[in-house]
């Protein structure tokens, strides 16, 4: 924000795989109406929970916003986002498309068989995307089980070059805290998040039934578990917590790999330390 603040040319483009979604403000932090007022926001709000959301569409939607920055002579400022959607951004990834019927399908076999026996599955056809994976990560193990039937191909055959890095225009900036500072940011901003109404927003999203990727958000997932009676809310919000942690520390290997990123050590003020790189490569 404080950069495209500075610069009239700028708009913000978020690469962000939750804040495309419609009234899940709170546990998104997605930009309130004054801030997406005070700069043109892109790929916020833009479907309804009740949607399914992959990245392929993602990239469509991206597509569309760069070609009206460009058109318009403004530039584009990509933020936040899970470590795929930057890659599909930056990279124009080949993913592979969606087959309801099957996903819908090998859903209820989750459910019924458990997530471990679709992951042994998974191992016996494409031990290589099955390696890449949790084998209690429901979501992506019945993602890769539905391109490898509905496509006839490896799940690892798409989104081919995510292990290798070529060289693009774009610059990326990542910030990098000291470990347990970022622990203490999180339990702070779930405690915040919950402090503004995160409960209720949770509540209100499952009357709008939400879409499996919806409820697999980061702190839905733990709330939902709590309003459906299988936790308290105080183990809901330590879950949420303990996840998002783990979370972290996944997405920072992940951007790890990629040598192109310029990182920034935060020592105090995140704003403030990384504006003036961020200013400093725009044209």
């Amino acid at each position: 924000m404080a950069v495209a603040t500075q610069r009239n040319d700028t708009d913000i483009v978020s690469v962000d795989s939750m804040q495309v979604y419609r009234h899940m403000n709170v546990g998104t932090a997605t930009p309130t109406i004054e801030e997406q007022q005070s700069v043109r926001h892109h790929l916020i709000d833009i479907v309804e929970p009740s949607d399914e959301f992959t990245v392929a569409i993602f990239q469509e939607h991206l597509a569309s916003a760069l070609r009206s920055i460009a058109a318009a002579h403004r530039t584009a400022l990509l933020v936040g986002g899970t470590g795929l959607y930057p890659r599909a951004a930056i990279d124009g990834l080949d993913l592979a498309g969606s087959w309801p019927e099957i996903r819908q399908r090998l859903d209820t076999e989750a459910e019924a068989e458990g997530t471990p026996a679709l992951h042994a599955r998974l191992t016996e056809h494409d031990p290589v995307a099955a390696g890449r994976m949790e084998p209690t990560n429901t979501r992506r193990v019945v993602r890769a089980l539905e391109v490898i039937e509905g496509s006839g191909q490896l799940f690892s055959s798409f989104g081919g070059g995510l292990e290798e890095y070529p060289e693009t225009d774009v610059h990326q900036v990542g910030l990098r805290w000291p470990r347990e500072v970022l622990a203490s940011r999180i339990e702070q901003r779930v405690h915040l998040m919950i402090e503004n109404g995160f409960l209720q927003e949770v509540e209100d999203l499952l009357n709008r039934q939400p879409s499996r990727t919806a409820r697999q958000a980061l702190g839905y997932k733990e709330l939902i578990e709590h309003l459906e009676g299988q936790c308290s809310l105080d183990e809901a919000v330590e879950m949420t917590i303990t996840r998002t942690r783990q979370f972290a520390v996944k997405q920072e290997r992940w951007f790890r790999r990629d040598p192109r990123i310029q990182w920034v050590d935060i020592e105090g003020d995140p704003v403030a330390e990384v504006a003036p790189v961020i200013m400093n490569l725009l044209p």
